[in-house]
């Protein structure tokens, strides 16, 4: 049976999109008017290596059985969904229009599946041990979060790594790294026999009789997406310095033995939280992926073209470190070196404005 899918975000949302076409599925991209119009006539590109292959395969939305198509968020219609995806970078959804999509998704009680860097906060809350805690500071507006109720929110850890190319339209996306998204359950179980449905449809798809990589993995842990922390801390978010960007391997493999370090204090903190060592990934497999990564990660990049928000997973990180008593050096000078930039390109924006 087809699902419908809304998927907010049509750059990395169009990867999860595209998986989910090729099952079979329909999918709604909700972005900017003209991308919206670009993609309804022209459909997305999705560009990805299947294993033993030298080159990347180019899937165009046209040619798969599912149906595509892409809206501004005024014009969604919520009543023909039964599941959004949440793709958006988290300052995104402070954007007004997309604030007030985001209140009618709330109070249509639709189940959504984050694969934002950046846990929505009813996730969190969903976690005993942090639905007390003060995080709201970590996020552009946490007001965006308030009336969704948690067990409909879910994470959904984004590891595959995708761009868009700069040279390329709108409706591109070249994969770098095509790893798993991995998704927590959701708190209500018809909501997780959609989800698993999915996850089988995508994991039977082939392409010319090969497998294709990218697939949905559904686990009962919350706990399973977190293990991108510890990535996002020893690679993302150290590829920003006070400098120019780095790539993603100088971050990690500049001084390994410090990479080593951070990994592993905030694997120890997930662990804290609830995680079982094996919802985690061991850092020598991370330092491994690390090596391919040869541009800054997309936070650095945004930080470097003058953006005033990213997504703060790092100053995240660095809060629930604090409120669990065990800081730790290196996190707490990613975020000053992060804050630091970001109030740069303000007073920078604000003075070229004048």
């Amino acid at each position: 049976m087809a699902r419908n899918i809304l998927i907010l975000g049509a750059s990395y949302g169009s990867l999860l999109g595209t998986k989910l076409l090729m099952a079979g599925h329909n999918v709604t991209l909700v972005c900017r008017a003209k991308t919206a119009e670009l993609i309804n006539r022209d459909g997305t590109e999705v560009r990805i290596k299947l294993r033993d292959e030298a080159v990347h395969r180019a899937i165009f939305s046209r040619d798969l059985p599912g149906k595509l198509d892409a809206v501004t968020p005024v014009d969604v219609d919520l009543s023909r969904y039964d599941m959004v995806g949440l793709a958006m970078q988290e300052p995104q959804y402070t954007n007004h229009t997309v604030r007030v999509l985001m209140i009618k998704i709330a109070a249509a009680k639709l189940p959504c599946l984050s694969i934002m860097n950046m846990p929505p906060l009813p996730y969190l809350k969903r976690i005993p041990s942090l639905a007390g805690m003060d995080l709201e500071e970590a996020y552009t507006n946490a007001q965006v979060w308030e009336r969704f109720e948690p067990g409909l929110v879910t994470l959904c850890s984004p590891d595959p790594q995708a761009f868009r190319p700069p040279e390329e339209a709108a409706n591109v996306l070249h994969v770098g790294l095509p790893t798993n998204f991995k998704a927590s359950v959701f708190a209500d179980e018809k909501h997780n026999k959609v989800l698993r449905e999915l996850e089988a449809d995508i994991d039977a798809v082939t392409l010319d009789g090969h497998d294709v990589p990218v697939k949905l993995k559904v686990f009962d842990s919350l706990f399973v997406p977190l293990a991108k922390w510890s990535m996002l801390l020893t690679g993302n978010y150290r590829c920003i310095t006070p400098h120019e960007p780095q790539s993603i391997r100088d971050a990690v493999h500049g001084d390994l033995k410090r990479s080593q370090t951070i990994y592993e204090h905030v694997d120890a903190i997930a662990r804290r939280l609830g995680a079982d060592p094996q919802d985690q990934v061991p850092f020598a497999k991370y330092a491994k992926a690390a090596e391919s990564l040869l541009k800054p990660s997309s936070a650095a990049r945004a930080v470097a073209s003058g953006a005033p928000f990213i997504e703060r997973v790092d100053l995240l990180v660095k809060l629930i470190s604090h409120q669990l008593g065990v800081p730790n050096a290196e996190i707490d000078r990613t975020v000053e070196t992060v804050d630091l930039k970001l109030n740069e390109k303000i007073v920078q924006g604000g003075s070229g404005a004048q």
